[in-house]
């Protein structure tokens, strides 16, 4: 057995033991809309069933979107509701073909946008794929930034057809990287101009230009080598050239202060605010801020994400990233709910322990690259035969190519070229007249 089926039959396992609530909520006597509710946790999907063999079928809960399945246990739940009855399981082998065409994206394997053509006006919108589509009728990139086109030419051959949303924001997330990365190559000798007051190293303008491209990042220099300046720099040529509102750094409470001073050291900007207080405070900083840049520690980010999402900024930089390593933790699901267009995701240690750590700090940055961690894991872990004791890993390469254009490691060594010869600077500071006198006593 493969590890896809294993997975599947897991999913449909986990269905038929768990307590679902399935209630129809369109037309269609077994291909239609479902509403499906967990009694336990009280959580609710939409799970739209268009196929027997989960070819085309569509759940918005996470799991359905990162395990490249084409299913999940809400759909399991379903289809095994409808098998349950002789007369509706016959139906299922009928294929559905709607009236109306529609553009979806498929979340099996790398994530697609493909179009389904319904029975209306066939002919015609066949005609008009060869245009934009492939012979699969899967979108190619060079069609993504006349997508206008063709939605305007499909809306005129039918008033029922249909874009998905989650299709919709993913050709606008990937035309928007496009042109940030055309934008950044067209500008790199005057992207830092006006920018810092700091000097930065050649090595340190590579990794803001890394990360301004990337939008979404892991920046993981070895400790020392200025990942707080290039997180600060990034977010200021963002705020330059693509004009962004508000950045959320998310740090160890230690570190709030020193955050806020090298902001203002570096950028001089003076409007930053550090979260801090009892929940009250907290809620009436949270309504009436105005700031460039919100500071606050993982703590009060664990308990105040909602406030932070009502917020609406466009940046995220998690300093110290490693704290959320474990992604079971209260104060990881908490803070990989809070939605930003860009992150920045700072740590010398992207891989402490285990390859886990890896994976949760991805989900930050893209909960889809990686797939499932129960694929993730069978994929580079080596296991001892009979048990589930992992001695070693594999392919790990292939994690780094995968990765390439998301995150970003250097070493001392690496850079040593870059950096300047050591100085020393001597700072004489004066004693404060209580230090004096105890100076002067035990002297004496």
């Amino acid at each position: 057995m493969s590890a896809v089926e294993w997975q599947v039959i897991l999913r449909r396992q986990i269905a038929e033991d768990e307590n679902f609530t399935i209630q129809k909520i369109s037309d269609g006597l077994v291909f239609a809309d479902y509403k499906v509710e967990n009694i336990k946790t009280l959580s609710t999907y939409k799970v739209a069933l268009r196929s027997a063999d989960n070819s085309l079928n569509f759940c918005s809960c996470p799991d359905f979107k990162t395990n490249q399945l084409g299913t999940c246990k809400h759909i399991e739940a379903v289809l095994l509701k409808i098998k349950s009855k002789p007369a509706l399981k016959k139906q299922l082998a009928v294929p559905y073909t709607p009236p109306y065409t529609s553009v979806y994206l498929d979340y099996r394997g790398e994530r697609k946008v493909k179009l389904r053509i319904g029975t209306e006006e066939a002919v015609q919108y066949k005609l008009l794929a060869k245009r934009f589509f492939d012979t699969n009728l899967v979108l190619p990139a060079v069609s993504f930034l006349k997508f206008e086109i063709f939605l305007q030419k499909a809306h005129k051959l039918h008033p029922q057809f249909r874009c998905y949303e989650d299709a919709l924001e993913f050709i606008l997330h990937e035309r928007n990287s496009q042109h940030r990365k055309q934008a950044v190559d067209q500008k790199q000798t005057t992207l830092f101009k006006g920018i810092s007051k700091a000097k930065l190293f050649r090595y340190q303008e590579k990794g803001v230009l890394f990360a301004v491209k990337a939008g979404r990042c892991i920046l993981a220099d070895d400790m020392g080598l200025g990942k707080t300046l290039q997180a600060i720099v990034s977010t200021e040529v963002l705020r330059k050239e693509f004009n962004i509102s508000a950045a959320i750094i998310i740090c160890p409470t230690s570190l709030k202060y020193q955050w806020k001073t090298e902001i203002e050291k570096f950028t001089g900007n003076k409007n930053v605010l550090v979260i801090e207080g009892n929940i009250l405070v907290r809620k009436k900083l949270y309504s009436s801020n105005t700031a460039d840049y919100i500071i606050v520690s993982y703590q009060m980010a664990s308990n105040d994400f909602i406030y932070l999402n009502n917020m609406q900024a466009d940046v995220l930089i998690l300093d110290e990233a490693q704290r959320i390593k474990n992604w079971k933790t209260k104060t990881s699901a908490a803070i990989k709910k809070i939605k930003t267009t860009y992150a920045l995701v700072l740590t010398g240690t992207p891989v402490e322990n285990k390859i886990e750590d890896l994976y949760s700090l991805m989900q930050i940055v893209n909960p889809y690259l990686l797939g499932s961690l129960h694929n993730f894991l069978s994929r580079h872990q080596v296991t001892e035969d009979g048990t589930d004791k992992v001695i070693g890993y594999k392919d790990l390469n292939d994690v780094g190519i995968l990765l390439r254009d998301v995150m970003l490691r250097r070493t001392k060594t690496e850079v040593l070229k870059d950096l300047p010869m050591r100085m020393d600077k001597n700072l004489f500071v004066p004693l404060t007249r209580e230090q004096l006198a105890l100076h002067t006593e035990y002297a004496e």
